[in-house]
């Protein structure tokens, strides 16, 4: 694993720059395509108004009578002009507005913004959108259509030998053609997304596996050295019993069989912190809630550390001022917890060691202060020290022994309790863990 998970990061991040560059190029094409898409159908929508406008006008020419006057006399010389219409004697803007509009829905252009304008031979405007000017003279943003209005229109879209032509602007051409990739866009992003999402799941999957079975590996050795060492002295004392002086000597009879006890209080215990580990990955932590006197508990709990605190020369003092000490608790499971409590403060202390629990009581809860002047512990300690077999660093400690157990089932029981748990740390001066139990609330 350790060989490998590099080399799995570093093929799949070369995977995924490889295909944001592949992106990116075809990206880069597909915009210069959808150009030239849409200059052509821009295009062929602005010649096929011009035509329409063109013959929408028909052939016959308009009259108009001019009479001339001679000095002195009149004359009624009347002569007849012949004249073919023009777009706005025919036409309303709005009509041919619509007419462009059609156009383009014909040729799917449903979202393009457009402005136009007919002007004739001598460049003058006959009819012209709003907003035509402003936009006529951005050239680098928009894009100009000149089409001639004339029968020459099919062919010559520059209109050179026409007498009229449509002017057509798209604003913002650029934006717009990319507003008609925008789906695409989209859909590229978010399947790239979830490609990167993929990556990033799959590696911290992997980097789990690796931490859970490092974890798993460390469990293992623990449970190896904490079963062999009871084991072994339980098959020393055997040996020892077997013994006729031993067994003649009634003082020594019962101090091995104290010893074979013990260790065997110490196998069950340690079978215990197990099947508590197998119930918090099942989340099935049954309780039994009744009425408790939590001082009581506590006091009880203490008396069986007496022996422990002995080895270490450690002193505990407590202060039970709740007055109101009842809480609804499973009286077990609060009893293990508070005895987890006890055993981390004994098995992380120094020489000298001291203990001081307080409790105290508010309106909703039953508080209790369990402080020690250990060797405390890290900022990452504190964010980890509730997480399934994590322990702490110990430092110069080399006698630390246990599971990493023990405070991932606190949490898990004073969370089934709907209660709160705080810690506090200094490295090098100790550790204070604030318990808060709901309290049986008066009727």
């Amino acid at each position: 694993m350790k060989k490998t998970l590099p080399i799995i990061v570093v093929l799949i991040t070369l995977s995924l720059l490889g295909l944001i560059v592949l992106q990116a190029s075809w990206l880069n094409n597909l915009l210069v395509l959808r150009r030239g898409q849409l200059n052509n159908k821009i295009n062929e929508a602005g010649v096929a108004v011009a035509v329409d406008l063109f013959k929408g006008m028909g052939t016959a020419p308009s009259f108009k009578l001019q009479r001339k006057m001679s000095f002195g006399r009149f004359s009624n010389d009347i002569s007849m002009l012949l004249k073919p219409p023009t777009i706005e004697e025919k036409y309303k803007l709005e009509d041919v507005q619509k007419k462009l509009q059609a156009a383009f829905n014909k040729e799917e252009l449903h979202h393009i913004n457009f402005e136009f304008a007919i002007i004739n031979s001598s460049e003058d405007f006959e009819m012209r959108t709003p907003n035509f000017e402003k936009a006529y003279w951005d050239t680098i943003s928009n894009k100009r259509l000149f089409v001639g209005i004339g029968p020459e229109t099919a062919a010559d879209l520059d209109g050179i030998s026409s007498p009229e032509h449509l002017i057509i602007i798209v604003p913002d051409f650029t934006k717009q053609v990319w507003g008609s990739l925008r789906w695409i866009i989209v859909g590229a992003a978010g399947f790239m997304l979830i490609i990167i999402a993929a990556f990033f799941v799959t590696l911290r999957t992997l980097l789990n596996q690796k931490k859970l079975s490092e974890i798993k590996s460390d469990f293992i050795n623990n449970m190896t050295h904490e079963f062999k060492t009871p084991l072994a002295t339980i098959s020393l004392a055997v040996d020892a019993i077997k013994n006729e002086k031993v067994q003649n000597d009634k003082e020594k009879l019962a101090y091995f069989t104290g010893i074979i006890k013990e260790e065997n209080k110490r196998m069950n215990l340690h079978v215990e912190t197990i099947l508590q580990a197998a119930l918090q990955e099942k989340q099935e932590l049954q309780l039994k809630i009744t009425d408790v006197h939590a001082n009581e508990v506590i006091k009880q709990t203490l008396d069986n550390y007496v022996l422990q605190l002995a080895e270490k020369k450690g002193t505990v003092e407590y202060h039970l001022n709740a007055k109101t000490d009842l809480i609804m608790a499973d009286r077990l499971h609060f009893s293990n917890l508070f005895s987890n409590l006890i055993d981390n403060a004994i098995k992380y202390g120094n020489e000298n060691l001291h203990i001081k629990i307080t409790t105290h009581s508010t309106p909703r809860y039953f508080i209790i202060n369990v402080q020690d002047n250990g060797i405390g512990m890290a900022k990452e300690s504190l964010k980890r020290i509730f997480e399934k077999f994590y322990r702490a660093h110990t430092g110069n400690v080399h006698n630390v022994k246990g599971f990493g157990l023990g405070m991932s089932y606190v949490k898990m029981v004073i969370d089934a309790h709907k209660g709160n748990i705080k810690v506090d740390s200094t490295l090098g001066k100790g550790t204070t863990f604030t318990v808060e139990m709901p309290r049986v609330q008066p009727v």
